[in-house]
């Protein structure tokens, strides 16, 4: 390296140059340090201090209660408690070192002057004084500030401004009586304030609900309490997402709705409710909190049981200041109490019923409810602004005659379990926002719909720009189930001009995939194979189409097809897209005779062996145990397909083909060569794979997600798999997931309802409503989901006895860790490479999964909440180019229209022109194998939202 030698004269100006910085940082320093003498020597007029302060030297940094810097720049001025009259001079904000600025109780006046650019200061103490306003750039540039107390002062009706958003070190903000209006801004949530732990707003003017963005948040004190004209309002279901409550006071506000979940506020002591209109029981949750010190639930309209607080809890709860059912303390209530009570639930706990709903007995005089006998015979709801969904319960109140629920905003299906009242003789859920099938009642019940435009679709169509319903009518339905065969006209020419759009395209397609087919495949169908093909969704009848194989004289197959509500034999069975019809004698060939070497896996009713196809394709066949014959195991079967030829999607298993052979009965899918997901978290040491980086998981979980999310929402009818776990989810060489095992699956019949059903899925995964009453929602999905987002997190099982007794059960566990940042930095997987980035996308994540896991059905969010969360931070997936080459010609990318014109051009098909046939067009509503998507959804999966 050569040396550069530096000449006298440029050293000389070096050195000249140096004496000049040193100078001008010198002559800055004593401008500031002049400056803040000056703004001193205002204050100290401004206010006129006691003698005893000592303000009498002409340094300022020698006054008492003043303290500086070693270069005389004041940084604390603590002037608290003094009496001090007058007013703050304007100049404070040059005081640019300033760190400390304390003024509480002194009597001090007139407007606060600006503190912008006061970017050191970090403790602000202006409470118990007269101040008259406080400037909106009052807190710009506050970048350091940590404890702010603006309590009890005369300000002029002001709003916590924005620009305190700099201020992300906040740890306190105390404005008690301080006169703030609007609404709370959302900036007090967790993203904004990372170590905000005291909000105390307090007797201000505030109004609306409390923001979402609190869910999440490192908050320990809130007090909401005293706004004047009671307009804190809405829900307090968030305060269940604020794990790090240890004190709440919202008492005397006008907060409704059921009281939420409160099993992970582990460290809550204080909470005061007092004084709202909260309704609904008081859960178990709040009941059982072993932290609890004081609760205060007095003038509220809380039902169901008065509460049993442990002895320790010093409870303020005034007799009669409720509508429980009993005044007695854990004492349950009556049957009628609890069936109306939880059908309460399913239109949010209203107001009217609370406060009309005292007692333990229903039939004397409550809102809405007739009684014979002491039996409940009519529920009447008609015109009482009801919000929800008809409740399933209805059912298990067995004497129920007439159910009148018309002109509501009700939403959702009509209860398939509302036909088992051997009673019922009238139903009306006229003038609602019902949707889907009605469902078959009895003869002689008359069931009234009109005014639900939606009516015998699957669900509510999206809004238009004229904000009116595509496809819509206005006229709703009466049916008479005495003649079984009444609906409105629009009702009938739709189901006439569907069938036959169904029916037409049905036929085209199946021609197109019989030919392509028979051009590609070599595969035979057994002699004696029964294959069963269920109707789309958009036939006229659900029944379920039986074919039966078998050779002929020619070698062709003869096919006698039964259906249930059909007249004759139809040759619908051949168009089925993507159904394939493999022989026994195949499946034993490429499965070795289904030997133990080839099991892939084995689930609750068969083993999945591994088997290739003498074209090279690998499949995996899940064999029925042999012999099965109940009801069950064909039922099982049935479900199975009739589910997953419904059903395509890229992170759906999708199903090959099928099979029944005497007792055998055999479905086939595509084989998924990673295996398990399973695998990769908890088994990859034995077996010798790669921990999965956190990049990986963050996409298998979106993979889930958006399969999931398409089952309960995008497919042409909502289903709920029931049984999610990581050994239903199987990975790809590209790692990318798909959702299998759809043999718990069930069509739900009443879309999102809830309805009773046996129990399935594995515990750990089972959400408490589903473990406890059978009650089925899409719901116990997304719980399911949320543990396997915890799994992914800690690389921990759901149920694992090998962990100590108070960590064998993942979910509460995780609560527990997630409480503070140290505990919950411990809890992740060792194996997941932690940076600031992967740690912050971990955070979120663990948050989605705490709300997926939230107690109650309502409090957790759709599928679709998830998707949005995850793909923000997994990056977009673009699919690869479809295979020209796939086994039925179908790139599910495509429209129908464009399906056809491609399958057109294969076959050389050119007698039909489809490219204008109305029955083709965009608003085609024929139902297919290839699912339709919604409006406000991609219309293909290669957009830029990945779905």
């Amino acid at each position: 390296m050569k040396n550069f030698h530096l000449g006298p004269r440029v050293r000389l100006r070096l050195l000249y140059l140096h004496c000049l910085i040193a100078g001008f940082v010198h002559s800055v320093h004593s401008q500031s340090s002049s400056t803040d003498a000056s703004v001193m020597q205002a204050l100290k007029k401004a206010i006129n201090p006691p003698s005893s302060l000592g303000w009498t030297d002409p340094d300022p940094c020698n006054w008492g209660q003043v303290q500086c810097s070693t270069d005389k720049r004041v940084t604390r001025i603590q002037l608290g408690h003094l009496g001090l009259k007058g007013t703050l001079p304007a100049t404070l904000n040059n005081l640019t070192a300033l760190q400390v600025l304390e003024f509480q109780s002194n009597v001090l006046t007139g407007p606060l002057p600006s503190l912008s650019g006061l970017s050191s200061l970090q403790s602000l103490l202006l409470s118990n004084n007269q101040f008259l306003s406080i400037p909106p750039d009052f807190f710009t540039g506050m970048s350091s500030l940590v404890d702010v107390y603006l309590d009890y002062n005369q300000f002029s009706p002001w709003t916590v401004p924005d620009n305190l958003r700099t201020a992300t070190l906040l740890a306190t903000f105390s404005a008690n009586s301080a006169n703030i209006t609007g609404s709370i801004p959302d900036l007090f949530g967790g993203d904004t304030f990372q170590s905000l732990t005291a909000l105390h707003l307090a007797f201000n003017n505030l109004e609306g609900g409390l923001p979402a963005s609190f869910s999440g948040s490192s908050i320990q004190s809130l007090w909401l309490n005293g706004q004047n004209g009671k307009k804190l309002n809405g829900s307090i279901g968030v305060l269940q997402n604020m794990t790090s409550l240890s004190e709440v006071w919202l008492h005397m506000n006008s907060f409704s709705g059921p009281l939420p979940d409160f099993s992970g506020l582990t460290q809550l002591q204080n909470l005061s409710l007092r004084d709202n209109q909260l309704t609904g029981p008081v859960p178990g949750s709040l009941i059982g909190l072993t932290s609890l010190v004081v609760v205060n639930l007095t003038n509220n309209l809380l039902q169901g049981p008065t509460p049993k607080f442990g002895a320790s809890v010093q409870l303020d709860m005034s007799p009669n200041t409720n509508s429980f059912c009993k005044s007695n303390p854990g004492v349950a209530c009556d049957s009628h109490v609890n069936a109306l009570l939880s059908i309460a639930q399913s239109v949010g706990y209203p107001k009217s019923f609370a406060e009309d709903w005292k007692g333990n007995d229903p039939c004397p005089q409550w809102l809405g409810i007739t009684c014979s006998s002491g039996n409940i015979t009519v529920v009447n709801f008609q015109k009482m602004g009801l919000m929800g969904t008809i409740s399933p319960n209805f059912s298990s109140i067995t004497s129920l005659q007439r159910l009148i629920l018309a002109n509501n905003n009700l939403t959702g299906n009509i209860p398939d379990v509302l036909t088992s009242l051997v009673n019922l003789r009238e139903l009306d859920v006229s003038n609602n926002q019902i949707y889907g099938k009605i469902p078959l009642f009895r003869t002689n019940v008359i069931v009234k719909t009109d005014g639900n435009v939606n009516i015998g679709k699957d669900g509510p169509p999206p809004a238009t720009p004229s904000g009116n319903t595509p496809g819509g009518s206005g006229n709703g339905t009466e049916v008479s189930r005495s003649d079984g065969k009444k609906s409105s006209t629009g009702v009938v020419v739709g189901s006439v001009v569907g069938g036959l759009c169904a029916v037409f395209c049905a036929g085209l397609l199946g021609f197109c995939l019989y030919r392509a087919k028979h051009k590609r495949s070599g595969r035979v169908q057994s002699p004696h194979a029964m294959v069963i093909h269920p109707h789309h969704s958009g036939s006229d009848h659900d029944g379920v189409k039986i074919t039966i194989a078998g050779s002929s004289a020619n070698g062709g197959a003869r096919s006698e097809t039964y259906s249930h509500g059909s007249s004759g034999p139809s040759d619908l069975h051949i168009v089925e897209a993507g159904n394939m019809v493999i022989s026994i004698q195949v499946l034993k060939t490429v499965t070795n005779n289904f030997s133990q070497d080839n099991i892939l896996g084995r689930g609750g009713f068969g083993t999945v062996y591994k088997g290739e196809l003498h074209d090279g394709t690998k499949i995996a066949v899940k064999r029925m145990e042999s012999g099965v014959m109940s009801e069950k195991g064909l039922e099982e079967f049935k479900s199975e397909i009739a589910v997953l030829t419904k059903v395509r999607h890229r992170h759906l298993v999708a199903l090959l083909g099928y099979c029944l052979d005497g007792n055998e009965r055999l479905l086939v899918y595509e084989y998924m060569p990673q295996g398990t997901l399973s695998r990769y978290l908890f088994d990859w040491k034995d077996e010798g794979l790669r921990p999965l980086e956190w990049a990986k998981r963050l996409t298998i979980a979106l993979d889930v997600a958006r399969g999931v999310e398409y089952l309960h929402g995008l497919a042409q009818q909502s289903f709920i798999h029931r049984d999610l776990k990581p050994s239903n989810i199987l990975l790809g060489d590209d790692m990318r997931a798909k959702v299998a095992d759809f043999g718990l699956v069930r069509l739900a019949p009443e879309g999102k309802v809830s309805v009773v059903t046996k129990l399935a899925g594995t515990f750990g995964y089972l959400a408490p409503e589903y473990a406890v009453t059978g009650r089925v929602t899409t719901k116990i999905d997304v719980f399911s989901f949320g543990v396997i987002l915890m799994e992914l997190i800690t690389g921990r099982r759901a149920l694992d006895e090998t962990q100590q007794e108070d960590s064998v059960h993942l979910v509460p566990w995780f609560r527990r860790m997630h409480i503070n940042k140290d505990t919950f930095r411990k809890a992740i997987d060792p194996m997941i490479d932690l940076d600031e980035e992967v740690l912050a996308s971990i955070s979120t994540i663990a948050e989605l999964a705490g709300h997926c896991c939230a107690r109650e059905p309502y409090q957790r969010p759709d599928m679709s909440h998830a998707v949005n969360v995850l793909s923000s931070l997994a990056e977009l997936w673009k699919p690869s180019e479809p295979d020209p080459d796939d086994m039925y010609g179908i790139d599910l990318d495509m429209s129908l229209p464009q399906a056809v014109k491609k399958w057109q051009a294969l076959e050389g098909i050119s007698g039909l022109d489809l490219s204008s046939s109305s029955i083709l067009g965009s608003g085609d509503n024929t139902q297919t194998s290839i699912p339709t998507r919604p409006s406000g959804f991609a219309d293909s999966f290669t957009s830029a939202d990945g779905r």
